[in-house]
């Protein structure tokens, strides 16, 4: 890795210069996100029912009591092996999350088409504890364009990301937000697809911080090097290293 080594003062000098301009993108950040807080909201008219740990739960109880709440939805269909791998990297991150939430009046619920017992086995093999709920059976996932079927293909694209994709699997990432309106209403306030889902991977943000950065070029595709955790080849040295052993 081949890089430039100065002084003191021109290290200084550089990193300063960047400095205004992290500075500049935080501001920008903060504006889009009071644009967003911002955005008009949608009523909820479906009765939407889930199966999850507790039984069928409709959306309004999913909320637990709070009048916030987020789903992110994972990538895991019908009769699939296992999760979506880079799904699976961004739930990593996601336990530690959700007690903090619940402090700022949000409940965090995670959503896939898969049958709940095919969830609860994949979710017991990675060892996460966050609620995980199936949406079989109702129209949740396709209404919010994270599952498509055969009829909703026009020439080989799908609508995703606000968009007609190319994207070539039934099952797409993506994460909804929803509130409840003075009188109680469900509503639907926000969703995001594809890149947009990239804030929630705290691991990408540190990579980001490091001379190689994500290091991805010449990969297939960005998250090619991503597997369970559970199926890194060094994974044995890497826990050994995190425990001091």
């Amino acid at each position: 890795m081949s890089h430039a080594v100065v002084s003191n003062r021109d290290w200084l000098a550089a990193r300063k210069a960047l400095l205004a301009k992290e500075k500049e993108l935080t501001r920008q950040r903060d504006e889009v996100s009071r644009l967003r807080r911002e955005l008009p909201w949608e009523r909820v008219e479906k009765t939407y029912v889930f199966d999850g740990p507790k039984g069928q739960e409709t959306l309004n109880e999913l909320f637990d009591g709070r009048t916030q709440l987020m789903i992110y939805h994972f990538m895991l269909g019908p009769g699939w092996a296992e999760g979506c791998k880079s799904c699976s990297f961004l739930a990593d991150h996601m336990d530690g999350s959700i007690v903090h939430l619940a402090q700022r009046d949000v409940s965090f619920v995670v959503a896939s088409r898969a049958p709940l017992a095919e969830i609860e086995a994949f979710q017991k093999r990675m060892g996460w504890k966050f609620k995980w709920v199936s949406t079989a059976g109702s129209d949740f996932n396709f209404d919010y364009h994270v599952s498509f079927s055969d009829k909703a293909r026009v020439d080989g694209k799908v609508y995703y990301n606000y968009g007609l994709s190319g994207f070539g699997q039934d099952e797409a990432p993506g994460l909804s937000v929803f509130a409840k309106d003075e009188k109680g209403n469900v509503c639907h306030t926000y969703s995001t697809y594809g890149r947009g889902l990239d804030i929630l991977l705290g691991a990408y943000n540190y990579l980001d911080m490091t001379p190689k950065g994500r290091d991805e070029e010449g990969l297939p595709y960005g998250m090619a090097w991503v597997r369970h955790h559970d199926r890194y080849e060094n994974q044995a040295k890497a826990a050994a290293c995190c425990h001091g052993d």
